[in-house]
């Protein structure tokens, strides 16, 4: 019981135990069934998007061009279906994810071949890749009557639709079966393959993983690659589920992604870091801008709130694995 309760994932969990009950005695409609399905629903883009900083961050990096790669993804994906008139669904998320993974790969170029700090690597990237997206492809919002309507007919499938007793219609977004689905396959290669276990050997001493026969290269391409490819996936399925494909958004959704990770226990300097804990600090963080919302608090206060959470956890990060080295 109590290595339970030292595991950061419990901690974290009673945090978000006490946060859900504080909230709903400070404003009741955060406990009715429609509100608790709209928050699992926004738990799915940002929780798609963690696992991939998730798998970076053990590795002992940072990626920061997640959501920008996210929207070059959906854009250039979603301009490409417009243009030749595809109406499918399995060969347009193929297509994002891979644009997502070859921009993962340009990382992981920088990253390992050149030798670059990761955060100045992905700042970088993310910054031209927005910056081209921007000035060369387009800037036009596409809504939903230009999207093509199967894009739109996958994401709107309810795993569960009742009425409410206002006679409003709520729904359980049947895309929280996709974030889970991922959710477990970032697991299991993390718990149970080699290339999992290197990346943890990664994050807590690169020379000491590459002495005990690990592919650092590997491993490298890896991490920035899968990153790339989930959000590149994201990126479409977000536009899916927004009715709406705006070349600007995601931008500055990156602290977010870094809080939820780091709130659910990863260690910003490698090696530590589990889904479980990812994902439970992703409904936390939407816990509470969605807390803030019902309470009528302004959007920049929001935006304060997040910064407050990362120099916490970052703070708490940093306190635990002092205390860890001189034990």
């Amino acid at each position: 019981m109590r290595a339970l309760l030292k595991r950061s994932e419990t901690v974290i969990f009673l945090v978000l135990l006490a946060a859900v009950i504080i909230t709903g005695l400070l404003n009741p409609a955060a406990w009715q069934l429609g509100n608790i399905f709209s928050l699992l629903r926004a738990n799915v883009i940002t929780g798609i998007m963690a696992l991939g900083v998730l798998v970076v961050m053990i590795s002992g990096g940072i990626d920061i061009s997640v959501p920008y790669f996210a929207m070059a993804a959906m854009y250039v994906t979603l301009l490409g279906m417009l243009k030749t008139g595809y109406a499918g669904i399995l060969l347009p998320f193929v297509v994002s994810t891979v644009i997502g993974l070859a921009l993962g790969g340009l990382n992981a170029f920088f990253v390992h071949t050149v030798r670059m700090i990761p955060m100045i690597v992905t700042l970088g990237t993310g910054t031209m890749v927005r910056g081209f997206l921007l000035g060369v492809i387009g800037t036009s919002n596409i809504n939903r009557d230009q999207m093509p309507g199967q894009l739109i007919d996958f994401a709107s499938t309810a795993l569960v639709k009742m009425q409410a007793p206002d006679g409003s219609t709520i729904e359980l977004s049947a895309m929280v079966l996709i974030y889970v689905a991922l959710a477990l396959v970032v697991h299991f290669i993390l718990a149970h393959t080699m290339i999992g276990r290197g990346l943890y050997a990664m994050g807590g001493d690169r020379e000491a993983a590459r002495r005990a026969g690990f592919n650092v290269r590997r491993i490298t391409w890896f991490a920035y690659c899968l990153s790339g490819a989930l959000a590149g996936f994201a990126g479409l399925l977000y536009v899916s589920m927004s009715w709406l494909a705006n070349p600007r958004d995601l931008a500055g959704t990156e602290m977010d992604l870094l809080a939820a990770v780091v709130l659910g226990g990863a260690s910003i300097f490698g090696g530590r870091g589990s889904v479980l804990g990812t994902m439970l600090g992703v409904f936390m963080l939407v816990l509470i801008n969605n807390s803030l919302i019902i309470l009528h608090v302004s959007t920049t206060w929001q935006r304060v709130a997040v910064g407050l959470i990362v120099i916490t956890a970052c703070a708490v990060t940093a306190w635990r694995d002092r205390r860890a080295a001189v034990a």
